[in-house]
């Protein structure tokens, strides 16, 4: 007698818990206003341009257009046509790749994506440490 209702307490507990991850989990993407930049997008159309010491590495960086993240359907004619992003870490160059959705990820951080050069650049000499990049890239040889 003891084991329906234990089972239905138990089976109405699960779903409960699983309604309520899901609805926790779609909630940002549900209520998101489709006109407000996302995490990761930038409106910005101007070139983007750095150089700094950042915890004793010398980083630069230039990237010719800006082209926004999600943007409008001529954005992604505008990603086709812009060149290559250029940043290095003490004179050595960072390989950079630029996502679909307008973020970047660089050869150090291939699993994570950064809304800005700077950001990339940054987050590759936390990861580096004290070590350094190869004198050339992997396409150059």
């Amino acid at each position: 007698p003891h084991r329906p209702a234990r089972r239905a307490v138990l089976r109405t507990a699960f779903t409960t818990t699983l309604v309520a991850g899901t609805a926790g989990a779609l909630a940002p993407v549900l209520l998101k206003d489709p006109g407000t930049p996302g995490r990761g997008e930038r409106r910005s159309q101007a070139p983007e341009r750095f150089s700094e010491t950042y915890r004793g590495r010398h980083i630069r960086g230039t990237a010719p257009a800006v082209v926004p993240a999600g943007g409008h359907p001529g954005a992604a004619a505008a990603v086709s046509t812009a060149t290559v992003a250029d940043v290095t870490v003490d004179g050595r160059p960072l390989h950079v790749m630029r996502r679909a959705d307008g973020s970047y990820l660089s050869e150090v951080n291939h699993y994570e994506s950064f809304p800005t050069l700077l950001e990339t650049a940054r987050a590759a000499v936390d990861e580096l440490g004290t070590a350094h990049l190869a004198a050339t890239t992997p396409h150059t040889i």
